[in-house]
């Protein structure tokens, strides 16, 4: 079987298949691909074996290992996942998420590794090095019982009206 590689440059497309990507300076809806590296590129769904990104703008990444730099991302899923100078609301990884001065909304991995990053929602087995996080256990059930008793205030104020 031959391998197939595919590159790109300043182009818009709808979808790329092939087990080598390689693009730059282009939007595309759709990427799938073994091996694929993005730089300067819009994409709203992306899925592969080993996903980099520099410098993007992406809705969905998903694969084995994904490293986004300097990018923004939507929801960044994979079994490894490696967040630098990056924004993600989602980041979730199977096995490790390695963040380096990154930002996400909610991070979820077996273990965590941070650097100067930081979080509002942080849900690791092990957590190394140092992070910014607004919610961690305590907090969370603290916010969810207040939120709790405000609603249950609310709706027993509305069932006397």
């Amino acid at each position: 079987m031959a391998e197939q590689t595919f590159s790109l440059e300043g182009k818009d497309l709808s979808f790329v298949e092939a087990e080598f990507v390689n693009i730059r300076n282009s939007t595309v809806r759709g990427v799938e691909g073994s091996r694929v590296q993005m730089q300067q590129v819009a994409a709203l769904s992306v899925d592969g074996e080993k996903i980099d990104v520099t410098q993007g703008a992406n809705g969905i990444l998903r694969g084995g290992d994904v490293s986004v730099n300097q990018s923004l991302a939507g929801v960044v899923v994979g079994n490894n996942t490696q967040l630098n100078f990056a924004f993600s609301p989602i980041a979730v990884a199977k096995e490790q998420a390695v963040m380096t001065r990154a930002a996400a909304a909610i991070v979820a991995a077996k273990e965590v590794k941070m650097e100067n990053s930081a979080s509002v929602l942080l849900i690791a087995g092990n957590v190394e090095g140092s992070v910014t996080t607004l919610l961690n256990a305590k907090t969370a059930l603290c916010l969810g019982a207040m939120i709790g008793g405000v609603l249950g205030f609310l709706s027993l104020l509305r069932n006397r009206s």
